[in-house]
């Protein structure tokens, strides 16, 4: 199980974010406002500015975050389309879920120095290919849609943690260079925001940045044939909710005791 999870977690760093790392996003300035009159019409969104700049605000702004969440789908060859919603920060408490539908769902809630995590059936089978046929139902018994808890140093969850290290997340858009080039401007999920593109390859990258406020990356869409990807990011600067379940949960720590 473990080395599967390690898989996983490259796929999120080295796919999913890197969606955005890969498109040359780097850092840079944050956005500045001109005192003066107002003018008659509205004012053009980065005024001036190419679609490479505009990429390095985004990146600074969104590296400066202290939590914020990924929504959204990308690609795994191993095992299907990787659907993730995670809420995270810079602090490591995390909460949300991750999975396919191929090889089943993990959800989680790290609130502290203690993880929590939630497979169902699908996964542990997954997880557990190759075994006996008996030790794979003892699994599943014991632990499918159930809470299970164990220090986030531990074995069994160091490496599911990974997944909710926003700092490493977010350092893989940094030191990158940017091509993108310029769009009109948009709403997502009713927030202004300018979109930019670029090509790297077969693959065609539309990322969608904050006109109003900080110029957030707000969305990353990913067009390769037969394999459409994208993440929104969300709830910027926002407090992280994990609370700790309660009720029927197994100590793996005590378990393995």
């Amino acid at each position: 199980m473990r080395h599967h999870l390690r898989s996983r977690r490259t796929a999120i760093a080295a796919v999913c974010l890197a969606t955005a790392a890969t498109v040359g996003l780097t850092a840079c300035g944050t956005e500045t406002k001109k005192d003066g009159a107002t003018a008659a019409k509205p004012k053009e969104p980065f005024a001036g500015m190419s679609g490479g700049d505009i990429a390095e605000k985004a990146i600074k702004a969104t590296t400066g975050a202290a939590s914020l969440r990924i929504k959204g789908e990308v690609a795994d060859d191993s095992s299907g389309p990787l659907r993730m919603d995670l809420a995270l920060d810079t602090k490591g408490t995390c909460t949300g879920t991750m999975g396919t539908a191929k090889e089943g769902s993990i959800e989680l809630i790290i609130p502290g120095d203690v993880a929590y995590m939630k497979y169902d059936e699908k996964f542990l089978r997954a997880q557990s290919k190759g075994e006996p046929a008996a030790d794979v139902q003892a699994s599943i018994d014991m632990m499918a849609d159930r809470w299970l808890k164990t220090k986030v140093t531990s074995t069994d969850a160091k490496e599911i943690a990974g997944f909710c290290d926003l700092d490493a997340l977010l350092s893989e858009f940094k030191d990158t260079g940017s091509t993108a080039r310029r769009g009109g401007t948009t709403t997502v999920d009713g927030t202004p925001a300018i979109k930019l593109t670029e090509n790297d390859g077969g693959d065609k990258y539309t990322i969608y940045v904050a006109t109003k406020g900080k110029p957030y990356l707000l969305k990353v869409d990913k067009a390769t044939t037969g394999k459409p990807e994208g993440l929104v990011f969300t709830d910027y600067d926002k407090p992280v909710k994990a609370t700790a379940p309660t009720g029927d949960v197994l100590d793996l720590d005590k378990l393995g005791g």
